[in-house]
């Protein structure tokens, strides 16, 4: 078969690509916001009757007119101030038992006033709204935004009235075959406004955009770039790091952009210490202030080093599943739980699963001193020859890179999990990883591969896509899913390439309460046997130079079934869906703190 090319337009570093309609404005929690979080009113409208007429065309007298019957004589088939509301930011599968398995269309509408000010440019910020959002202003269509889990903005100034305004946003969380991901997860289709929304306020010339980081390779020098949301030329921007003394003054060329390189010697983010440091950009009566880290990350053979030193990833998957309570993550607060948790496993690095995690969640993570595996839902079986589905998958990656740039603890980004081998996936996840590359240089590029064939007891990774990444990662689950426990004491492993060995997941279920003998399955015991033996095996690798169990805490799936063990829950976490440890955790936390020693004498 002819390999597909698929042609992305991008910049080399950090630009906004071709087909992207609006640029992404960068740290909104720092700029003049107005939250429109709260109830916002609903329509479950489960056959699209809201966005198309009887012959499927689009309907321009759809339910983000906001109609109201102005006589006894007009015939207005919905009402929003009747229905249900539903609390933003939030899924809706949580918030009414009848939204339990929904996936559809359900419309959103929030009222507010607005006085417009002279020289003041207005977005309109979504944190998230999985999957397809279809956004209006009073009206007027803003925009469509496809995917679940990446922020997306709109400028309304224009468009914006004096006094009551209205949004509308249309949310659909049916997945397609072609989409990123497909239906075909393990995890719930949470539908929904689940982040915040936000209406942001900035000066008419404005900085939209900008990077502070180390220079590649060096730790004297400070690079980085400040850019405005118009190309204008001659724009004095200051630049500051008070507690490195740095005042630079920089000047904006015809793009309206100023790059910048500073002498200067911090001291490194490491999760031993996690320091940060206050930068101030000033524009005019524009200040944007940030927390920012400087590191180094890369690879030398078959070990990680970080700021120069070899590092093992002593990490765990999450999901952005919210603790005690099912749902999505949509605090600060719920976010911090779940990283307090891997702080008490030792661990030092978390792998956020499958997809983009909140900007809530990373930077909690840099704060506490955990490195960030940073992943798009390019998961299990995608339609790898479409051009589409690609150009989707491109967009995704690039909104979490953009979003996250600035991150210091975000020292990986990954491109996909669990993808069978083709040569459609091949091409496509070969362009993912050059686009990354060329974007930035200064992270590593893995994704989560599925082990080979095994023969003779020796099992095999084989990928095509070893050379596009700097960090053999496989997900294996040997004990659970294939052979028993007592196979790890005599499995041999079979790895060719001269780069570190990352396990991105291993474990097995196990229902937290349930105590039988090591050899029962779904017991406690049988878990915290399946983690003694793998941890063994794993450590006596070549090149292991970390690993993320699968996973921290019991999280909700359709595909897990069985009544008496499941409920439609995988239960793999370490801690169940009510915060309680199972025996496992703590076999994780001893092994990691011998790790922990291990690395920092």
């Amino acid at each position: 078969m002819k390999a597909r090319i698929y042609i992305v337009l991008f910049t080399v570093f950090f630009c906004i690509p071709a087909f992207c309609l609006q640029s992404k404005l960068q740290n909104v929690y720092s700029r003049n916001i107005t939250s429109l979080n709260g109830y916002w009113q609903t329509i479950v409208d489960p056959l699209d009757v809201g966005y198309y007429d009887y012959r499927m065309n689009f309907n321009k007298y759809g339910y983000f007119k906001n109609q109201q019957a102005k006589s006894p004589l007009d015939l207005i088939q919905y009402d929003f101030s009747t229905e249900e509301q539903l609390v933003v930011p939030g899924d809706w599968n949580t918030q009414k038992k009848e939204f339990f398995f929904y996936e559809g269309s359900i419309w959103y509408k929030k009222d507010f006033t607005y006085q417009k000010k002279e020289d003041t440019r207005l977005y309109l910020y979504f944190g998230a709204a999985n999957y397809e959002a279809n956004v209006f202003l009073n009206g007027e269509h803003l925009g469509s935004h496809i995917g679940g889990f990446t922020p997306f903005n709109y400028d309304i100034t224009d468009k914006v009235k004096e006094g009551n305004n209205f949004v509308v946003v249309r949310v659909n969380n049916k997945l397609k075959p072609d989409d990123v991901p497909t239906s075909n997860t393990d995890w719930w289709n949470y539908g929904g406004i689940t982040r915040d929304v936000l209406l942001v306020e900035t000066p008419s010339v404005s900085v939209d955009d900008y990077l502070v980081q180390l220079e590649k390779g060096r730790y004297d020098r400070i690079q980085g770039f400040v850019k405005l949301n118009t190309r204008q030329a001659g724009v004095k921007i200051k630049l500051e790091i008070p507690e490195l003394k740095v005042k630079a003054q920089l000047t904006t060329d015809t793009e309206g952009k100023a790059d910048f390189h500073i002498k200067s010697t911090p001291k490194c983010w490491s999760p031993e210490s996690p320091q940060l440091y206050d930068v101030i950009i000033t524009n005019g009566t524009e200040q944007i202030k940030d927390r920012i880290g400087f590191r180094q990350i890369e690879t030398k053979g078959k070990n990680i080093l970080l700021n120069g030193k070899k590092v093992f990833f002593r990490g765990i998957c999450i999901h952005e599943e919210a603790p005690y309570r099912q749902g999505r993550v949509h605090s600060r607060e719920e976010a911090e739980i779940l990283l307090k948790w891997a702080k008490e496993l030792n661990c030092n690095f978390v792998r956020l699963a499958h997809y983009p995690h909140s900007e809530h969640m990373v930077r909690a993570a840099e704060e506490m001193g955990l490195m960030v595996w940073d992943e798009i839902p390019v998961y299990w079986t995608i339609a790898f020859g479409n051009k589409e589905t690609y150009q989707n998958a491109s967009q995704q990656l690039i909104d979490m890179m953009e979003r996250d740039k600035n991150r210091c603890a975000v020292v990986v980004w990954s491109l996909a999990n669990e993808t069978p081998e083709s040569e459609d996936r091949n091409t496509f996840l070969a362009n993912l990883s050059k686009q990354a590359k060329q974007m930035d240089n200064t992270r590593l590029i893995s994704m989560a591969m599925e082990v080979g064939g095994t023969r003779d007891n020796v099992t095999s990774i084989q990928d095509g896509m070893n050379k596009y990444v700097d960090i053999i990662s496989f997900n294996n689950y040997l004990g659970w899913y294939g052979g028993r426990i007592d196979d790890c004491k005599t499995r041999k492993w079979n790895i060719p390439y001269d780069k570190p060995v990352f396990i991105s997941e291993w474990g097995g279920g196990a229902l937290q309460g349930y105590h039988a003998d090591k050899n029962t399955r779904w017991s406690e015991e049988f878990l915290a046997e399946l983690y003694r033996q793998s941890i063994a095996m794993y450590d006596r690798l070549e090149g292991f130079a970390g690993m993320s169990p699968w996973i921290l805490v019991d999280f909700r799936s359709a595909r897990r079934q069985h009544h008496t063990y499941q409920n439609f829950f995988n239960r793999k976490g370490l801690i169940s869906e009510n915060g309680i440890k199972k025996q496992a955790f703590y076999v994780l936390r001893d092994f990691y703190a011998k790790k922990k020693m291990e690395y920092e004498q």
